[in-house]
């Protein structure tokens, strides 16, 4: 759905007056649709008028997921239960954009632990990378 602003609105973001964003839309400079007694200038209108490209909806930007699943082996549920905590330590917090979303899961019998990871391409890698680190400095001891 098309975005509308008002004179008041247009007249804020270009930095004018108002009696000067009426004038461009009664000389035809600015393309407005008259509603009842006022006026609604849509995005692209604006943006054409301004010569700035329209902003892309947040429907129609690209957005991608990663979905990961790490497998642990030979983990015991002390080493298990640190590690997880550290995991959600280093997710909590505020995040631009969807949030990263983790989960763990250890089997004792088994001696594994699996830990799911949800989010944005970019936090997921970090996380790798955080992964693959509390991974190598429980190996190395």
């Amino acid at each position: 759905m098309a975005q509308y602003y008002s004179v008041e609105q247009v007249a804020e973001l270009l930095g004018l007056h108002v009696r000067t964003v009426r004038g461009y839309v009664r000389d035809g400079r600015l393309r407005a649709t008259r509603i009842g007694k006022q006026y609604r200038i849509a995005a692209g209108d604006l943006a054409e008028f301004t010569g700035a490209p329209e902003p892309v909806p947040a429907a129609a930007q690209r957005h991608a997921e990663a979905s990961t699943i790490v497998q642990i082996d030979a983990i015991g549920t002390a080493e298990a239960a640190r590690l997880a905590n550290t995991l959600m330590a280093a997710v909590a917090g505020p995040r631009e954009g969807s949030p990263l979303r983790i989960q763990t899961l250890h089997d004792e019998q088994r001696s594994t632990l699996k830990v799911i990871i949800l989010g944005e391409l970019a936090d997921t890698a970090e996380l790798l990378v955080i992964v693959n680190a509390l991974i190598r400095e429980n190996t190395d001891v």
